[in-house]
This record gives structure tokens, sequence and C-alpha cells, in this order.
């Protein structure tokens, strides 16, 4: 019987070797924000039980009172603090839960630059100094595929996971305090998820994700590009020849001539290729935070959102660091393919 060998395309080839750099690196992919997203939460139940813990104490001591009540926690009465709550303090738990929830669900986001950073540094380095990469040379598979298929994983695949489990790391917190609230007579309707802006925030999360992949470009090109040409040690080639040119253009303060200073070397050469792949870094070169307005946390929400977040795309720097990434990509195809034994 005859079989016929249908050649694979080129898409099918390139969706495995995605699936290819997932399994390979689904502890940092997958189970690192996983983690820090579970720990966020033990962290935050640690909190919550010490928090009612000194409030038992307090209302033993007679330390709590509202409107010259004493407020009786042997199971602390929420309805009675939520009858006493007038709109401007609903307008500060909102702020306040939004906030919480922001920094609770943060930490996911803020393993992935780590992710990023180290998985672009050994991507193409690694199979070089094992000599995997005559194997995968052997194969059916151009450079091109191989690196672009890794700087997508950097890009997309790793914060689309870490975007998820932060999702889930907010959600997880929200059920947490709101089972506390029940347990303590309180409406988890009208205190948690009325005020709080949970849907937002993550909306914003997932907007945020085609701007990473193109903010985070120059970083992972640079990464990708030392991985592909260090002989030895790419971490040190990547951090040290931007800090050592940074170092050098401040100190011949050569930016003068084009009448700028050190500071922008720093800011727009040194800080695009080494810290866009931290997340919000894009909110920093805007001049903005979540703590923008003197600490005044009314925008909060709308700076996350997703209309502020696609704004990014309006930034000048955003293409063409997103251009100098893709040269640095190319570079890294082309030692690619003349890449032997190190």
């Amino acid at each position: 019987m005859n079989t016929v060998n249908h050649p694979i395309s080129k898409a099918s080839a390139f969706k495995w070797l995605l699936k290819r750099e997932y399994w390979e690196n689904r502890g940092g992919f997958l189970y690192a924000p996983v983690i820090a997203g579970g720990i966020s939460l033990v962290m935050s139940l640690l909190g919550i039980v010490f928090g009612l813990v000194a409030m038992h104490r307090a209302v033993k001591s007679g330390g709590i009172h509202i409107d010259n009540e004493s407020v009786n926690i042997n199971g602390l009465d929420l309805s009675l603090l939520t009858s006493k709550l007038d709109a401007k303090d609903l307008h500060d738990l909102a702020n306040g839960l939004d906030l919480t929830l922001i920094l609770s669900s943060g930490w996911p986001l803020i393993v992935l630059a780590f992710v990023v950073f180290f998985y672009c540094l050994g991507a193409l380095y690694d199979d070089r100094r094992d000599r995997s990469i005559l194997f995968w040379k052997s194969l059916p598979l151009s450079d091109t595929s191989t690196v672009l298929s890794k700087a997508l994983s950097a890009l997309l695949i790793a914060p689309l996971i870490a975007v998820i489990a932060s999702a889930l790391t907010m959600l997880g917190f929200l059920v947490m305090i709101s089972i506390v609230v029940i347990a303590h007579g309180g409406d988890p309707m009208m205190l948690i998820w009325g005020p709080a802006s949970p849907l937002t925030i993550i909306a914003g999360h997932l907007s945020w994700i085609p701007v990473y992949l193109l903010w985070a470009l120059p970083t992972v090109g640079w990464l990708l590009l030392c991985s592909a040409w260090a002989k030895t040690k790419p971490f040190l080639w990547a951090v040290m020849l931007p800090l050592f040119a940074g170092i050098i253009v401040s100190t011949t303060k050569v930016m003068t001539l084009f009448d700028l200073t050190g500071g922008w070397f720093w800011k727009h050469i040194v800080g695009r290729l080494l810290l866009s792949a931290v997340p919000a870094t894009d909110q920093f070169y805007r001049g903005e935070s979540m703590f923008s307005g003197n600490g005044n946390m009314d925008n909060l929400v709308n700076e996350l959102g997703p209309s502020h977040q696609l704004a990014a795309f309006a930034m000048p720097e955003l293409w063409i660091g997103a251009a100098v990434g893709v040269v640095f990509l190319f570079l890294a195809i082309r030692l690619r393919r003349r890449a032997g034994e190190i």
C-alpha cells in the first residue's frame, strides 16, 4: 500500500515551533506567573488574618467606635459599617479596592519581566552551547522561523499567560475578601464587587498585550541578537555593552553635539534596550504612572483601561523602538544561519 507524504506547511511548522518553545520553557512561561499569583494570594490571606486579629484586639480594648457606638466584633459587624458609609466613603473604598487589586495581581507581571529577559538571553545561545543546534539545523526548519518563534513566544505567549494568571489572581483575591465580608455580616456586592472595577482592569491588561508586543521589541531583539552572537556569557555582553556606552556618552558629553543630554541617551537607548520588557514602562515614557496626579487615585482605572492602554500606539517611541527591534531580529537571523560550534 502506497502512502502519500504531504509536506508540512510553513504555518504548521511555525505552530509546532511555538509549541516547542512553550513545552521547553513551561516552567518560566506558565509555572512562574502562576506560582507568583499563588504567593500573592497567600500573602494577602495572611494580611487579612493579621488585620482581623488586630481589629478584634482593638474592639476588646474599646478602640473602635462609629458615631459613638462600639463595633462588636465577635464577627465584625460590617452591616453597621456599611450603613455609615456615604458617597465619598464609597468612592474612596472603590479607589482603595482598585489599587489593592492591581498590587495583588501584579506579581505575575513582575515575574514576566524576568522570564522574558532570561529566556531571550538563552534562546539562541543554549542550543549552540550544547550543540543541539546541529540537530535542529538538520530539520526542514528555517532560521527565520526559529528566531521569529522565539521572539513571538517572548512577546505574545509569555505576556498572555502572565495576564491570565494576573486576572485569576485578581478574581481569587476578590473571592477571598468576599468570603471574609460574608462571614462578618457584610454585603460583598455593595462593599466589594460593586465599588471595584476588576473587569475594566482585566480588559486593560488584555488590551496592553499588543502594546507590549511592540514596546518590548527592542529589548527582545537586542537580547536575541546577543544570544545569537555571544560566544560565552551573553548576559554580560547584553547588559555591559549598553551600560558602558551610557557611561562613555555621559563622560564625553557627546550628546551635547545634538542638543541632547546624557540623560536622554540613558532613557531612550540604554533604557529601551534593557528595560522595555518590564510591564508599564511605556507609561513612564509617557510621563505617567498609576500614582500620577500627586497621589490622586481617581483616574487610576482610566489609566489602566483599554482606551488609555491603546493610546500608546500614538507614541513615536513605540514605533521607532519596534523598527530597531526588527533590525536586531534580522541580524539575529543572519547570525543564526552562520552559527556553528562555540
